[in-house]
């Protein structure tokens, strides 16, 4: 098998047109000069000033939510899906598979896994480690359930960006009661190579209307840039969000990874939103409106 690096710029991105694009949404829908930096230490220091501090902001960042063994395991899982080596979770291709000719380049293409946690029993563990569900638990009031599993990742320059929006507006996430996500950082999520961006407080909008532009998306006018606050996070970090809270990621252009897994939970009396009652709440089919 081949195995020399492609250029990665190129790789990325089939056109110069597509990389200004890149580099401009990076520039002017982000901005990276507020950076959270109200921290817990760990899950287990949970408090329910803490629960009551989510509720009101959309968010909580814990700096230590996985071991750094359990980070090494969930990457080699990661991996060896990736690869191969472990089968049956889903692969999103940026580019045909049947295009690349080396590990390498496989690696560059995969944009996210999915559907993992049936079988692969590494990154089970980390969706249902004891004290991701006993936070669940007290941030919800009540016992919780998994309700997806993924793996979002940025791959070295040219990772793509994550427009502005809410989980919740993915229609296998609309529930009649609110998800939290847990994004747990594998690589250092940093200001440089997209890390996750937040608008506090906009969990309180409720259901905005999505748009297909450069994903389902907010409308890019309608993000409040001006409170944006930036997450960075080390290793084994985790941000834990309201499913309706606006958030998004810039490109990666460095040259280091930016893996990530990302769980969401929802309560178990949680039911799922009937498809009209979705269409009313999370697209503009009702107003007309125009992105």
């Amino acid at each position: 098998m081949n195995t020399e690096q492609p250029d990665r710029t190129l790789y990325a991105y089939r056109t110069a047109e597509e990389a200004e694009l890149a580099e401009t949404v990076a520039r002017t829908l982000y901005r990276y000069d507020r950076v959270e930096d109200e921290r817990i230490a760990s899950l287990r220091e949970l408090t329910e000033a803490h629960v009551k501090r989510f509720w009101e902001r959309g968010y909580l960042v814990i700096e230590q939510a996985l071991s750094d063994d359990e980070v090494e395991s969930a990457i080699e899982a990661v991996m060896d899906i990736i690869h191969g080596r472990s089968a049956g979770s889903r692969i999103q291709f940026v580019r045909p598979e049947h295009e690349l000719g080396s590990d390498w380049e496989r690696e560059l293409a995969v944009r996210k896994l999915s559907e993992f946690i049936d079988h692969e029993p590494r990154l089970a563990a980390v969706a249902a480690k004891e004290s991701i569900l006993s936070a669940m638990g007290r941030l919800f009031g009540e016992p919780v359930k998994i309700v997806q599993d993924q793996a979002i990742l940025k791959p070295p320059s040219g990772g793509a960006e994550k427009p502005w929006h809410q989980d919740m507006a993915y229609g296998n996430l609309a529930y009649d009661r609110p998800v939290i996500g847990a994004w747990f950082a594998l690589d250092e999520a940093g200001l440089d190579n997209g890390c996750m961006h937040v608008i506090p407080y906009s969990h309180r909008d409720g259901a905005v209307p999505h748009y297909a532009v450069r994903d389902w998306q907010l409308c890019d006018t309608a993000v409040r840039l001006e409170r944006d606050v930036a997450v960075p996070l080390k290793p084994g970090g985790v941000l834990l969000f309201s499913g309706l809270l606006h958030h998004g990621t810039p490109p990666n252009f460095t040259d280091k990874r930016r893996r990530s897994v990302q769980i969401h939970y929802a309560p178990q009396s949680a039911e799922k939103l009937k498809p009209g009652e979705y269409k009313r709440m999370f697209t503009n089919a009702m107003s007309r409106a125009e992105c």
